[in-house]
């Protein structure tokens, strides 16, 4: 049997689907703009930070040891550098300027420390507490004098690996000032690259009172080695007599970036006392 709707209950539902397909009309056309404009009232008009990876800069991007010594040891290499009084008159004849750019930068910096690195109110203090830490390992002679800042200059630089300038090492040359020069060096550091991170000392030269037969260079670089948290160095081999301008040296090498090493060299200045240990050439 076929059921009928009464015609009280057909007038009644005529007007409620009018007013439900009123309603689903507006909600289409007045429903998403209304939405987008309560969406944006969330975002628009106020600051919202997250954190993420910034592989851009550079000071963040963290390299081993060994990388950051054969980047320091590259850029000390790119460009011409002050020596010690004898290594500059013995090298004098044959010293070759290279510019600054290529591969690898080492220049000044001007902007100063980023606030991460060593300021330079506190450089002096950090190289006495390296020295010490050299000193108790046997690095250098307990004789060496404390650094006192009217005496040293204090020069901030960069060493970047310029196709990859994210990897790059901050450090502060720390030298015995001009004015001290024909000054009593006995005991004193002369000249000393340290990194502006950690204030590790890469590279020194010390007058002491020492013979080369008094130094045990294998022992020495195992030291520093350690003390730099790098890994174990190898003697470098060569029959060329004409790397170094004196005969009291030996040559080692430490790996550096992928395949490439860095040479790293203990050396004596008879005459003036000068123990040595360098990554440039």
């Amino acid at each position: 049997m076929k059921k009928t709707i009464p015609e009280n209950r057909r007038r009644f539902l005529s007007p409620a689907l009018l007013a439900l397909t009123v309603l689903v009309v507006i909600l289409s056309v007045w429903g998403p703009e209304a939405l987008a404009a309560y969406t944006d009232k969330g975002i628009l008009n106020q600051i919202h930070t997250r954190e993420e990876e910034t592989g851009g800069e550079g000071y963040r991007y963290q390299l081993s040891s060994n990388e950051k010594l054969y980047i320091l040891s590259q850029c000390l290499n790119a460009q011409t550098l002050p020596e010690t009084e004898q290594s500059a008159k013995t090298r004098a004849a044959e010293t070759v300027y290279q510019e600054l750019t290529g591969t690898y930068a080492f220049v000044v910096n001007h902007n100063g420390p980023s606030g991460k690195e060593i300021t330079d109110e506190e450089i002096y203090e950090t190289a006495n507490d390296e020295l010490s830490v050299l000193k108790e390992a046997g690095i250098l002679p307990e004789a060496i004098r404390e650094i006192r800042a009217q005496a040293y200059e204090a020069t901030l630089y960069s060493a970047i690996d310029v196709p990859e300038p994210r990897n790059n090492v901050a450090v502060w040359k720390l030298s015995l000032t001009g004015s001290l020069q024909n000054a009593n060096k006995e005991n004193r550091l002369i000249d000393a690259y340290i990194d502006a991170d950690d204030g590790k000392i890469y590279e020194f030269y010390v007058r002491a009172q020492l013979k080369w037969e008094e130094i045990d260079p294998d022992a020495l670089i195992e030291a520093w080695g350690s003390y730099m948290g790098l890994s174990s160095p190898e003697v470098y081999e060569t029959d060329n007599p004409l790397l170094e301008t004196t005969p009291y040296y030996k040559k080692y090498v430490f790996s550096g970036n992928g395949e490439e090493r860095t040479v790293v060299t203990i050396g004596f200045y008879e005459g003036i006392n000068e123990l040595f240990l360098k990554i440039s050439r």
